[in-house]
């Protein structure tokens, strides 16, 4: 299957002024959590996300899971359920990469998640998979 040509990595988060504000209300009440929304934000975008995408080297985008416009990543997204981390390969079919366990493991590092991706990738280009 060779390497992913672009990754897409959805919160469990509604986007918009409406969405942003639920999540902030309910992550501070304590009844909302998304580990991707922690693992690349703080108040603001953290500087070592953006390190880390330049690093890899390959598109990383990020949506809400009321933003995804793609019809087969949206279906994986209902199967996987959010937040979860797509691979879209050289045939252009997505495929979960890091599930919310394997999200969660990464406590909000952006150290830990880059460690992760490239474990899966590698599984990936190796053929075989843990997700």
């Amino acid at each position: 299957m060779g390497e992913f040509a672009e990754y897409l990595g959805i919160y469990d988060a509604d986007g918009g002024v409406r969405g942003d504000l639920a999540y902030i209300v309910g992550h501070l009440l304590g009844t909302r959590e998304c580990a991707l929304c922690d693992i690349t934000h703080t108040w603001r975008r953290k500087p070592e996300w953006d390190d880390m995408v330049r690093r890899i080297g390959v598109p990383f985008a990020l949506r809400h899971r009321n933003e995804v416009a793609d019809a087969a990543a949206s279906a994986i997204v209902r199967d996987a359920g959010p937040p979860v981390v797509l691979g879209r390969d050289a045939a252009g079919a997505w495929h979960p990469v890091l599930r919310r366990a394997d999200l969660e493991r990464a406590h909000g590092s952006v150290e830990e998640f880059e460690r992760l991706l490239l474990a899966a990738r590698a599984d990936q280009g190796s053929g075989s998979s843990s997700t």
